[in-house]
């Protein structure tokens, strides 16, 4: 894992990991107005994501997810996007997330697996 120094202007984590016996190279940013988190297994952007939580009346926070480029008929990469504005909204903070995406396989346990390496390795 690799951590950007204190001084540089955006925090930025990165590192490779396997998941599902693909390697998978997350990086992890966070600027003043937003959280970028790219997850890929083919070497490019893959699907681009925006997530943020709407301001309401309402006591229970709502989220809302779109895809900006990619696939937009899969509904794992929509589900991955939610829960991670979710676990960033409950940790305190109202910066929305882009989320870049290029994973070999969608299935459930690989988006899984990304949340919970983003979730372990968050800078938020």
């Amino acid at each position: 894992m690799e951590t950007s120094h204190p001084g540089f202007p955006v925090l930025t984590k990165q590192l490779t990991l396997d998941i599902q016996g693909n390697e998978t190279q997350l990086v992890i940013c966070g600027y003043e107005d937003y959280f970028l988190v790219i997850a890929t297994q083919i070497g490019s952007m893959g699907t681009l994501l925006q997530a943020r939580k709407e301001e309401g009346v309402t006591v229970h926070p709502t989220f809302s997810v779109s895809v900006l480029i990619g696939k937009r008929d899969e509904p794992m990469l929509v589900a991955c996007a939610r829960k991670l504005i979710q676990n960033i909204s409950e940790a305190g903070s109202s910066k929305s997330l882009v989320l870049s995406l290029g994973l070999k396989n969608h299935s459930a346990d690989s988006i899984k697996a990304v949340v919970s390496a983003v979730i372990e390795n968050r800078i938020w």
